[in-house]
């Protein structure tokens, strides 16, 4: 024979731990100290530099036709 659930307490329990996820992920995401947003906000920037120094100008393209 099946057992037997109240539906009202397995919504409530699915729900919380829906809950549970959602703080988990917010937590990850805004959790983070001072010191480690100034950390990655000088990382970006850094990464940003370097990709704006790799490129090329559109002059020396036109250059080489």
């Amino acid at each position: 024979m099946a057992e037997i659930i109240n539906l009202r307490l397995a919504r409530k329990a699915a729900k919380r731990t829906a809950n549970e996820r959602v703080a988990e992920i917010n937590r990850a995401k805004f959790g983070r100290t001072k010191g480690e947003k100034e950390r990655d906000r000088i990382e970006t920037e850094r990464q940003a530099r370097r990709v704006d120094g790799a490129r090329l100008d559109s002059s020396a393209r036109e250059d080489d036709r």
